[in-house]
């Protein structure tokens, strides 16, 4: 018997919401940014009440209670002991990406990624008036893979930093243990900063995969890493804005301090409270929250096999995207074209690879089947079916 309601759709118009006022005239399924339309943990929701009813909000330090939560899940889930004195605290991890651009190159010094990857990996580097390098991830029958031989030639002297990101965005990879120790060695041999966006990593989907967190992957990470996590994928709380960044190395640590002057310092009371509350209570919700993710991806698959069989779906190993392969429907403007028929989707040259879309479940699954009957439509009607 379920303890948690992930059937019942939350009402999210003329609520401020990015992902649903993108549509707010038009009868349009927003299935696009990374936010779902689960209502966050009850636990989370209780403590943000009990915080509230405190009845003031001045400015705020990291409570003792997000450090000890914080500290105790990089532990208890991902093994490895982080301390207190590693911690620095971002609104976000787009801005952490870009105080990272910031602190660790100088002018004329460049960031490596690969592509496709979440959109900030690209502009993260520009905003900062740092050079940008992307090379493509190799697609094997469907499956991503890192190209060695592409990474080492893309390298130049002026490369200072490589952008991970584990779980994968937008691909649903969970990198493997070995692949992670070759980023690192290729990191290493190069002279570069790693700076891991990990905060999909408590969404595995496929049970032979596990979560290896840079920083136990080698000892060098501890020197020459830089963590970005938060809650907020997990337990749907980007509003918040409440992450954090874990950064072993005193030097490294200060340069990031030293970058985020002046832009962001104490974050809002009400996301250390969400924070320290989900880690400390919301197990039992996520164990849930799994399981309804994990059904509807196996609807995405079966649905996407039985009626558009021209469109490929990526492995998927975490998250709740979907990246899906239509260049076979031979569509110039693909957002544009799933919109005419009601179903909003993430373009794939966001992600800086064209002919992809990406399609976000995390929903009740009653409104995940009705956006992929919408997408049905719009298949029928792509270019390939008209010659």
């Amino acid at each position: 018997m379920a303890s948690y309601d992930f059937e019942r759709l939350p009402d999210r118009c003329n609520t401020g919401s990015i992902k649903w006022d993108r549509y707010r005239d038009r009868p349009i399924l927003p299935m696009w940014v990374a936010d779902m339309d689960f209502r966050s943990p009850p636990e989370v929701e209780n403590a943000l009440k009990e915080r509230v009813a405190h009845g003031v909000y001045g400015y705020t330090n990291a409570t003792k209670e997000a450090i000890d939560a914080v500290c105790q899940y990089m532990s208890a889930i991902h093994g490895v002991r982080v301390s207190e004195d590693w911690l620095l605290w971002t609104p976000g991890l787009v801005p952490a990406l870009n105080t990272a651009a910031r602190a660790f190159c100088g002018s004329g010094d460049s960031v490596l990624t690969t592509v496709p990857i979440y959109p900030p990996f690209l502009t993260a580097p520009r905003y900062q008036n740092r050079e940008l390098i992307t090379v493509p991830l190799e697609n094997r029958d469907g499956k991503y893979f890192y190209d060695w031989d592409a990474l080492e030639a893309s390298v130049t002297p002026m490369t200072r930093v490589f952008f991970l990101c584990n779980p994968h965005n937008p691909v649903g990879r969970v990198w493997s243990l070995e692949e992670l120790k070759q980023v690192v060695q290729f990191c290493k041999k190069n002279d570069l900063i790693l700076v891991s966006d990990e905060i999909h990593c408590d969404l595995i989907l496929d049970d032979r995969r596990h979560h290896h967190t840079a920083l136990n992957v080698d000892p060098w990470v501890h020197e020459n890493g830089v963590t970005l996590l938060s809650p907020s994928k997990t337990y749907n709380l980007c509003g918040l804005a409440c992450s954090f960044v874990i950064i072993p190395d005193h030097r490294l640590r200060k340069l990031f301090h030293r970058s985020m002057r002046g832009l962001f310092n104490e974050l809002n009371c009400l996301g250390y409270a969400a924070c320290a509350a989900a880690y400390q209570s919301g197990a039992a919700w996520r164990e849930e929250l799994i399981g309804i993710l994990r059904r509807n991806y196996t609807e995405v698959l079966e649905f996407t096999q039985a009626e558009m069989p021209k469109i490929r779906v990526t492995p998927l190993e975490a998250t709740y995207l979907a990246w899906l392969d239509i260049r076979s429907l031979q569509l110039h403007h693909p957002r544009t074209h799933f919109e005419k028929h009601g179903v909003g989707l993430s373009d794939g040259t966001e992600f800086g690879v064209p002919g992809f879309v990406r399609l976000n479940f995390g929903c009740p699954p009653a409104r995940l089947r009705e956006a992929l009957e919408r997408m049905k439509v719009a298949y029928d009607d792509s270019k390939c079916f008209q010659d």
